[in-house]
């Protein structure tokens, strides 16, 4: 970690809350986060690697342990699904349910990593001043990507299931009727129900995983401020570890459940 930066708690704060960017043009707006990239690739195939490498020693006996834990998993994700969704769930929502589900998990569980460990190994590593941030899911372009997926595929989800006349017939003539008097009010109606979906659907995982790095780094703080600093911000920092199990697992969950809730609902009608 930079030195300027360690001296001050907002420094400290700058730092660790810094992405590694690498902009795609000198002086232009877009950059590439490349710590985030990296890590939510890195993630995604250890998820699927883990996965796929218990499924394949799966045996038709006595479980391993292993085995027992995916299958445990594949069976809860399963049941969830099927109290969603309706049509033929395994040939696409509940394998996509189970990857969010893991993805979005291992990515969260980054925030358990001591921040300043990871700015030790960065400095290590890449030098002084680089900066790397474990934890995809605080970045809000991680967030916004994985819904906007979900948001284009319940887009084509609706189009297989109705057509696509019938989706944009449903755009202009539901909820409130077909007469064409009220097709801005049916469209506007429609319009804020699509645009609200993947906001809500990314911003609530990223404040959540946001603020659960903020109050680390802020607990943090409080144990470099001397002896009852440490011993307090050893009880608090444990204490929220503890509660941040729950966040890090509810959140992982909770976006699973949307994702499975938005394709369902695309192919209902109004």
């Amino acid at each position: 970690m930079a030195t300027e930066h360690a001296l001050t708690p907002s420094g400290y704060i700058e730092h660790h809350l810094s992405f590694n960017s690498y902009p795609l043009q000198q002086g232009s707006f877009w950059s590439i986060h490349v710590d985030t990239l990296v890590m939510s690739v890195l993630l995604g195939i250890l998820a699927v690697g883990l996965i796929f490498w218990v499924v394949r020693g799966a045996t038709s006996g006595v479980p391993t342990k292993r085995q027992a834990f995916i299958e445990l998993l594949f069976t809860f994700i399963d049941d969830q699904v099927k109290n969603i969704y309706h049509g033929d769930r395994h040939k696409f929502i509940a394998p996509a349910a189970l990857t969010v589900f893991v993805w979005v998990l291992l990515m969260n569980a980054m925030d358990f990593l001591p921040v300043d460990w990871v700015a030790a190994a960065a400095s290590a590593i890449g030098g002084e001043h680089v900066k790397w941030r474990v934890v995809p899911t605080s970045d809000v372009n991680t967030t916004f990507a994985l819904a906007l997926t979900v948001w284009l595929l319940m887009i084509l989800f609706a189009i297989r299931a109705k057509g696509l006349g019938g989706w944009i017939h449903e755009l202009f003539c539901a909820p409130f009727g077909s007469n064409p008097i009220i097709w801005p009010a049916n469209f506007l109606f429609n319009l804020i129900e699509y645009v609200s979906k993947p906001l809500s659907h990314s911003l609530r995982l990223f404040g959540n995983m946001y603020a659960g790095e903020v109050i680390f780094l802020l607990l943090g703080l409080w144990a470099a401020t001397g002896l009852t600093g440490t011993v307090a911000g050893a009880i608090l920092g444990a204490g929220w570890s503890i509660f941040h199990i729950l966040i890090v697992a509810l959140q992982a969950f909770i976006f699973m459940m949307l994702t499975v809730v938005y394709l369902a609902m695309a192919e209902e009608s109004h």
